[in-house]
This record gives C-alpha cells, structure tokens and sequence, in this order.
C-alpha cells in the first residue's frame, strides 16, 4: 500500500466484468417479441453479447470477465474469462460479481453493443481512480449501463431496486450516502425493445448488432 493510501496509488489495473445471460431463444430479449421470434431475439442478443465484448477486449483493462447465466458458446471470443452467476435477484448476482474482485473494478452488461473502448477508457485508465471512488454510467431509461468501484464492495448493491425507472438514482444514492464520489460516463441507451434495436443499430451501424438487425428487419417487414 502506498503512503497515502488511496485506490489511485494503489491502482495495478482495473477489472472488466461482462454481466450477461447465454443467447438461448425464450431467454433472452423477451421483450423484442413481437415483431422478432425468439430465435431472432436470441440472434440479435448474441449479437449484442459479441459486440460488447469485442470492445471489452479492445480496451486497457487488467481481465476482462464475463459473469455468465448459461453456458458459453462459439460466440465468445479468446481472451474473456467466464465465471457463472450466482442465485437471486439482480443485486446479489451483480454484488456477487463484484465481490470476486481483487481490486478496482467496472461492470457493464450486454444490452449496449454501441459501446467503445472510448467511452469505457475514462474508468479504466490510471488516472481514473485519482480523487474518485466510484462511476456510473447512466442508461436512458433511468438504470444503469456501467458502475465502477474502486473498492469493490458488495453491500454497494445488495437491497438497490432494479429494473425500474429510479435504479440509476437509487444506485448513485447508495454511493453517495456512504461518501463515494462518483464520476458519470455517457448516457447510453439499453436494447430492450425494438425501437431501442433500431435506434442503437443506426447509432452503431459498424458492428455485428446493426448487421443483424437490418437483416432480420428485412425478413419481418417482407
């Protein structure tokens, strides 16, 4: 430990962590049925999952986990550890997630494949525990699309409600209530629907979730 004690002096490289269920119809992006079957809702998930880690690959994280329900298929790449996730609600796997960590560490899931190795590189840098404990990535419908910890603490999440429209403001809540100070990644936007497929698709039109998406609009509109 450093004199000062402080994460960013004793920063040795932060962990990504990948929160995602297997691709597997009936499973996944449920709520893109209708207009998508499961199978292309699982397609476009899987598409989604790829893209996500891609970009976690490309970036300077220290690991770069993937904290999976289900088993893992051809789509995961080299380079990505897998871990399963844990029982319960969203809090505890999410806690659990975080509680596997060794130091400093950044959690995303698979429902923004425009994301970057630029968008994450402010949380995942030297400097990004330098007066800073915590980051939050707001996601337009009132979640969260990233949280980062320099402290990886479990009890930061377990109890926060989620999946409802006030989880990005209960979860920087509980941050700040117990004295972090917090720092905001962009605002993106989750895939949960088929408006929010194709406005992330047209937003990311480069990788493989817009490639799949205007080649399975083109088989539901025909």
């Amino acid at each position: 430990m450093s004199a000062d004690g402080s994460p960013a002096a004793r920063w040795h490289g932060t962990t990504l962590l990948v929160i995602a269920k297997s691709p597997v119809p009936g499973r996944v992006k449920t709520r893109l049925t209708p207009p998508f079957t499961p199978e292309e809702a699982a397609r476009l998930a899987e598409a989604s999952l790829v893209d996500t880690l891609h970009a976690a690959l490309a970036t300077s994280a220290r690991r770069r986990v993937l904290v999976l329900d289900g088993a893992p298929g051809a789509w995961l790449p080299a380079g990505i550890d897998v871990v399963a996730q844990c029982a319960g609600g969203l809090d505890e796997r999410l806690a659990a997630a975080f509680a596997g960590c060794d130091g400093p560490a950044v959690l995303i899931g698979m429902d923004t494949p425009q994301v970057t190795p630029a968008l994450l590189a402010p949380a995942l840098g030297p400097d990004a525990w330098r007066d800073c404990d915590a980051w939050l990535g707001p996601a337009d419908d009132g979640g969260f699309w990233a949280l980062g910890l320099a402290e990886p603490d479990p009890e930061l999440l377990r109890g926060v409600p989620m999946s409802t429209a006030h989880t990005g403001a209960a979860q920087r809540t509980r941050l700040t209530d117990a004295g972090l100070r917090v720092r905001d990644l962009p605002v993106l936007r989750d895939v949960d629907t088929a408006h929010d497929a194709a406005v992330v698709a047209a937003a990311a039109p480069d990788g493989r979730f817009a490639a799949e998406h205007a080649r399975l609009t083109r088989v539901v509109r025909s």
